[in-house]
Order: C-alpha cells, then structure tokens, then sequence
C-alpha cells in the first residue's frame, strides 16, 4: 500500500435495505491534496465520507488511510486521531462559551496542559475567533459558527480532513473566510476530501475533483487533467464593423467549432478546440483581416459546465 495515498477504498459499497447508496467506489487520493466530491443529491456523497469517517460500516469493500485498513473496531484508535470529519449538520452547543466549547472537544481527544490551552489559542487564531473566545455561541453568525465547527475539527491535529458541505448556508463573504483556511491547512500539509454544491468554490481550492452519479465514481481526476480533457475554449468577440465579415472570417478556421450571438449584444461567443497559441493566431489572422475588433476574450469552461455536461452524458 503507498502511503502517498491518504484514502485508498477497494470495491467501497453501501446498501441500505436493497438500495445501494455507493457502488462499488475505488477512490485514490494522494497525500497533501484538496480533493473534492460533487454531483446531486441522492448521489451517495455523505454516504462515502461517512464511511471514510468510520461513522459508518460499508457493507463491503476495504479502505486504507495512509497506507492502514481502517476498521469501526477498536483495533486502530490511532488512525481515527489522525482524522478531523466535520458533518453537515453537527450541533454546536449554543449556551457555552467559544473557549469553553473547544476545550471541551480538547479534553475529549485527551489534550494535556499547558499543551491544550496553546492549542486552543492556535485553532482560534487560524479560524479568526479569537476575539470571540468568550461570546456565547448563541450570539454568533452563521459564518463564525462555521469557522468555530471547523475549529473543533481540527483541534487535535489530525492529517486527514473530511468536509461534508461546509460552506452551506454561507454568504460570499464567509464562504471566501472558510477558502481561506482550507488553503492554510492545506498548505500546512494536511490532505482534505471537501464535498459542495458551491462547485466556484471547488475550483477555486481542489487539486482534483471526484464526480459521484446515482452511487457510482464517474469520475476522478486532476482538476488540470478534467479541464484538458472536457472543458472547451471559448472566444467572446465583438466588432465594430459587420458581423457577416466576422463570421465569414472565422468560419475559415478550422479550429472553430461553431459561434452562437449573445442576447442583446452585438457580442459572439465562439466555441474554438485550439490552445493558448491559436487563439493568438487567430486575433493575428483577425487584425491582418482589417476587422475592427473591440472585444476578444478567451476562457474556459467552468467546472460547473463541465459537471452538467458529464451528468447529461450520463443521462443519456
């Protein structure tokens, strides 16, 4: 077993009487990654981090963290310290204080003095608690709720982070705090697994990404890799003069696929299968052509088209 893998599963499936919740899921993430698990829901996401979480048994299949089988039983109590899994819906008990709330958790995964209150100090620190260390849990927003969840997640420095739609819930503004620290503890060398609906917010963190269907791993990849493979350039151009000698010029091209007007606007989306150098190569060809161009952007696909084009393959 390599132990660059941090989650290894092998034929991981779940059935809960007669429906089968994952399907047969081989999963490799390697060590110091933001990997993250998207599709509807009803896909069996929950279900799988639960699993890696030793929250729930899979009815069959192995899982191996850093290279150790992972059993519900008490024969590895070291692996499970070595996780943090935050739920979706974890209760937070609203009549402590913050800094009681975490030196409860504190306790409980056996922290020592003077140890645990310099802990404690960190965790606030790196979550931006700190100056609500002693405000009543009630009387925070949902954000800072969030980030303290988080806080307790990785209160005894585990190396494996399990996620399940952390930033639910959350406005723009703390949803970009909680990127933030995702970012920080990953750079601290700590492999994340994140599931989200908030699939900007994937792209954004995750080195790969997994997309689970009805149960089943359709895909897993590198985030560089799934962006090659399925995501198309696409070309936004605007001109000055006339349109027709815009479209008669790029139907030329044999990289350009085809070319749709954007609703009120004098703008075309193109999309083009060439890289970096032949779009260049085609704003050369376009100049050279006289054409009065005001506007030529290139981009990419975004994650979220990727994921609704694999789901309508699927589908279909």
């Amino acid at each position: 077993m390599s132990q660059e893998l941090a989650i290894a599963t092998y034929g991981l499936t779940k059935r809960f009487e007669g429906h089968i919740a994952v399907n047969d899921i081989d999963l490799r993430i390697k060590s110091g990654e933001v990997y993250g698990l998207i599709g509807p829901n009803g896909a069996g996401k929950t279900t799988l981090i639960r699993m890696l979480a030793a929250a729930e048994e899979p009815t069959k299949g192995e899982i191996y963290l850093n290279g150790d089988r992972l059993l519900r039983d008490d024969t590895n109590p070291h692996l499970k310290k070595r996780l943090g899994y935050l739920p979706d819906d974890f209760p937070l008990y609203d009549d402590l204080t913050v800094w009681d709330y975490l030196d409860y958790f504190a306790r409980l995964y056996r922290l020592k003095q003077p140890f645990r209150r310099r802990r404690l100090q960190e965790v606030l620190e790196l979550v931006q608690l700190e100056n609500k260390r002693k405000s009543i849990i009630s009387t925070l927003s949902r954000g800072m709720k969030q980030r303290l969840s988080l806080a307790r997640t990785i209160i005894h420095e585990p190396i494996l982070l399990l996620l399940d739609e952390p930033v639910s819930g959350l406005d723009p503004l703390a949803r970009q705090q909680f990127r933030q620290i995702i970012k920080i503890l990953q750079e601290a060398g700590m492999t994340i697994l994140i599931s989200s609906h908030v699939l900007s917010d994937l792209a954004e963190l995750c080195t790969s990404v997994g997309i689970m269907e009805l149960g089943f791993l359709v895909e897993s990849a590198s985030l560089k890799e799934l962006y090659q493979r399925l995501s198309r350039q696409q070309i936004i151009l605007s001109t000055l003069g006339k349109m027709e000698i815009l479209q008669q010029k790029l139907s030329q091209n044999s990289l350009v696929e085809e070319w749709e007007m954007i609703p009120q606007s004098n703008r075309l989306k193109v999309n083009f299968t060439g890289g970096e150098s032949d779009c260049a190569e085609l704003l050369r060809s376009l100049i050279l052509a006289d054409i009065p161009l005001t506007e030529f952007h290139c981009s990419q696909e975004d994650l979220e088209t990727i994921f609704l084009k694999l789901g309508h393959q699927q589908a279909s």
